[in-house]
């Protein structure tokens, strides 16, 4: 079945049908096998075929030997024949890994319960000599003796005997277990392909696959290089275009540019020509301005002498010109001193009849407060004879005092019972303070499963945010996915309750009525696209359904309890799972149970157990009539292991809201008091200004004496 590289694929699965030399005899756990052989002499097998396949000790089997014909590819049969086990014998044997069959990951699992070791035997047709290989498995030390040919050999010694004959147990397209059948379905055409090159082809076949592939990217990369050195080839031929003209632009230029420096050579050799000629006519006018000049002064001799006879008449009566002018200035400086002395003086004239002025205002002022406070004085001598009539206010004062004292007393009394009931708010505001702490520490425990909800179920966490949006839309009961309803009481014991309920139904919302439910599905999968579950409750609860034997009559057995008494859950959710899934009539048992798992199967009549670590399925064979169990692992609980403890939360709510009510009355209390704080300081600003005024009036004949004599030492 392993190694037919170039034959059909090979498959293990289970149907209906079967053929006369894919069958193969095998025992129960009871008895000892019987086999038909098949094509012994070789007719019919290629290279790796399996000759004979003999187990012992090895899951269901006592000892089995199978000997199939040279056209094996599947197995098939009845439930409970051992098809499985089978396959798992020619995965181990021929050094397959337990993660190709998708069951335990120990080796020593695959050794029937109560033995100490087991053996796999497989005879591969070879041309020459048939191919003997054994696993001898140990449960102790959890390790594997190999021989080959009846020599003990390594792991890595029956890996490359198996790999000679083009076996490969890893690829499902040659070798497929019933548990990888979904994996398989999920492979893509090209694994597929992949898959199958490596199984029917020849070694180098996959390999040319590979490379061609290789060839096939550097082809796409070359051609992106080509597309790109083209594309860049036109742009730079474009950009050449462009500059061309301005390279003719640039040429032209530096020809004016040599043309304009020429010129600029020959500038200053004109300009001298230019220079030069209007400097020889400058100079025949120079000659012929001179001779003009000549000329003029001959006729200009006479006038000149006249004007030098003028000039020696007029210099003495500048002199006397100027002499005049300095004693007009001496006179002018004279006649400003005595201004400024004559302004001054009329300065301090101003300065002193302001003076005067002054004085007299002064004066009239003094006169006025004169007679103002001759006036004062009379009225404070009319209002000194009025408060000497008055009674003696003494009393009233002492009157006032004593009622003070008493309001501050109180207001004393007042302070010290807010204090007290400050203290007694501080210490409730603590309490309550622990209290939501404590609550907030329970109520993250419902948060940290709704994340692991959004993070392994988005469709079904979008839909339950949509439900808490819409609940007016429904006539019953709507519960959540029961991952969030469902509380295991004890964290231990999650992985039961996780492992008997299948992720779908922990996913799914529960409805107590079927329209609600159908308003449900037809909004969030219809209309939003999302992938939920819903489910309904029974219409009668089955909640309270009682179990069919007491847990006491299993307790010698090592069972403790029922499923459903392990965890809480709202009363749809249970009956739903008590009618769906028995929960009420599942038992759980300890270490013990599984110590004696043998007499529990076979005189408990129980269909499903637990033990402390394991999960077991009996049923009888429906052809047999023979007792099958079957068992698997319990894995770590993923989503039901945070727990909340449902009574510590109710006894918290209660206590909070207590301490609530207790903060309430404190502050009607707090306001009370403050009230009459208010009041009792209003009373005391209303004595205190009383007993002010009452020591004004007392003190008012003496105060109006000493205005009086201040006042009168005023006008004197």
């Amino acid at each position: 079945m392993a190694a037919l590289g170039k034959r059909k694929r090979p498959r293990a699965l289970f149907n209906n049908s079967q053929t006369q030399n894919s069958r193969p005899n095998s025992s129960s756990n009871t008895q000892d096998d019987t086999h038909t052989a098949g094509d012994s002499n070789g007719e019919g097998f290629v290279e790796g075929s399996i000759v004979r396949i003999t187990m012992q000790n090895f899951l269901s089997y006592n000892h089995s030997e199978v000997i199939p014909g040279p056209n094996l590819n599947m197995i098939v049969g009845p439930n409970g024949t051992g098809k499985s086990s089978i396959v798992c014998a020619i995965c181990l044997g021929l050094a397959g890994k337990t993660a190709v069959l998708g069951r335990g990951d120990k080796v020593g699992l695959y050794v029937k319960r109560g033995c100490t070791k087991g053996f796999v035997e497989i005879e591969l047709y070879r041309t020459g000599a048939n191919l003997v290989i054994k696993r001898e498995i140990h449960v102790e030390n959890n390790q594997s003796v190999w021989t080959v040919n009846g020599r003990h050999a390594s792991q890595k010694a029956a890996e490359e005997e198996v790999k000679a004959l083009h076996i490969q147990v890893g690829n499902l397209c040659q070798f497929l277990p019933q548990e990888k059948v979904g994996e398989f379905a999920k492979m893509s055409k090209i694994e597929l392909l992949e898959a199958t090159e490596k199984s029917i082809g020849p070694p180098e076949m996959y390999e040319f696959h590979c490379k061609l592939k290789t060839f096939r990217t550097k082809e796409k990369e070359m051609e992106n290089v080509c597309k790109n050195s083209a594309s860049f080839l036109e742009k730079v031929t474009q950009r050449q275009e462009r500059n061309k003209q301005d390279v003719e632009r640039f040429y032209e230029k530096k020809r004016h540019l040599d043309m304009i420096k020429m010129l600029e050579c020959k500038r200053p050799w004109v300009e001298y020509e230019t220079a030069r000629q209007e400097l020889v006519v400058v100079k025949a006018e120079r000659d012929k301005q001179k001779e003009k000049l000549k000329d003029l002064k001959e006729l200009q001799g006479p006038t000149l002498r006249r004007i030098q006879a003028i000039d020696n008449q007029l210099r003495p009566i500048d002199n006397r010109m100027k002499e005049k002018s300095v004693a007009i200035k001496e006179a002018s400086q004279r006649c400003k001193h005595k201004q400024d002395q004559l302004d001054l003086k009329n300065k301090e004239i101003e300065e002193i009849q302001h003076t005067v002025k002054l004085k007299e205002t002064e004066e009239a002022d003094r006169q006025k407060r004169i007679g103002n406070t001759r006036r004062m004085i009379e009225d404070l001598q009319a209002e000194l004879r009025s408060v000497g009539a008055q009674e003696d206010v003494a009393p009233q004062i002492d009157a006032v005092n004593a009622e003070l004292r008493r309001a501050q007393e109180e207001r004393a009394q007042t302070d010290g019972e807010l204090s007290d009931l400050r203290r007694d708010k501080d210490t409730q505001n603590g309490e309550l303070m622990i209290l939501k702490n404590k609550l907030r520490g329970l109520q993250d425990m419902m948060k940290r499963k709704e994340d692991a909800l959004r993070g392994r179920f988005r469709d079904t966490y979008n839909a339950l945010l949509w439900l808490r949006n819409n609940r007016q839309r429904f006539q019953g009961n709507v519960h959540e996915p029961m991952m969030l309803v469902i509380n295991v009481k004890d964290a231990r014991h999650a992985k039961y309750v996780e492992s008997h309920l299948p992720q779908n139904d922990l996913r799914a919302f529960v409805f107590q009525r079927p329209e609600d439910m159908e308003v449900f599905m037809t909004e969030v999968r219809d209309h939003q696209r999302l992938r939920v579950n819903a489910v309904i409750a029974p219409p009668q609860s089955c909640a309270e359904r009682p179990a069919s034997r007491p847990i006491q009559s299993l307790q010698h057995y090592g069972f403790f309890s029922y499923l459903r008494e392990l965890f809480d859950a709202p009363e749809e959710v249970m009956s739903y799972l008590c009618h769906q899934y028995r929960v009420n009539d599942i038992p759980v048992g300890t270490e013990k149970t599984k110590a004696m798992i043998e007499t529990v199967i076979r005189e408990s009549n129980l269909r499903i157990l637990y033990t402390a670590e394991e999960k077991y399925t009996i049923k009888k064979s429906s052809y047999s009539n023979k007792t099958i169990s079957s068992n698997s692992a319990l894995r770590p609980s993923q989503f039901l292991s945070m727990t909340m403890d449902t009574e510590e939360k109710q006894l918290l709510e209660e206590k909070l809201q207590s301490a609530v009510q207790s903060l309430e009355a404190i502050n009607v209390k707090m306001q009370a008091l403050k009230d009459r704080v208010v009041q009792l300081d209003r009373r005391d600003h209303e004595l205190r200004a009383q007993k002010k005024q009452l020591l004004e009036q007392k003190g008012k004949k003496r105060q109006l004496e000493q205005k009086i004599s201040t006042k009168q030492g005023q006008v004197r």
